[in-house]
């Protein structure tokens, strides 16, 4: 049973930094493609950013120059970094992992930008 465990979120003002974190537990991390999405109350969960095994990204226009998404494969570890957070960045950011027909979900972290 794969599980994905995310960590890093949190309050923050606008304007600011927060690190996200997905700790994987399958065996051969590597292979899968990680992503984040997020979730706002009363809207669908979308994408945020994804990379592959080759380390490819793809990120949302409303992220685009803000967020970074890196793996560690040493690690089973993804990571979103997020600068200069907006309001409208608040949710619950969930991270996926995808091979195939596999398809795994975290149980979500909330970050809530607010002043």
């Amino acid at each position: 049973q794969v599980q994905l465990v995310e960590s890093g979120g949190g309050l923050v003002q606008p304007g600011g930094s927060l690190r996200l974190s997905c700790a994987a537990s399958m065996t051969i991390f590597s292979i899968y493609t990680m992503g984040w999405y997020r979730q706002a109350p009363g809207k669908q969960r979308e994408l945020v950013a994804t990379i592959t095994s080759g380390s490819s990204t793809n990120y949302a226009d409303s992220v685009k120059g803000r967020f970074t998404i890196s793996r560690d494969n040493a690690k089973n570890t993804v990571y979103l970094q997020m600068n200069s957070l907006k309001p409208e960045d608040t949710a619950v950011y969930y991270c996926n992992a995808k091979l195939a027909n596999y398809n795994y979900w975290g149980q979500g972290t909330q970050v809530t930008v607010s002043s």
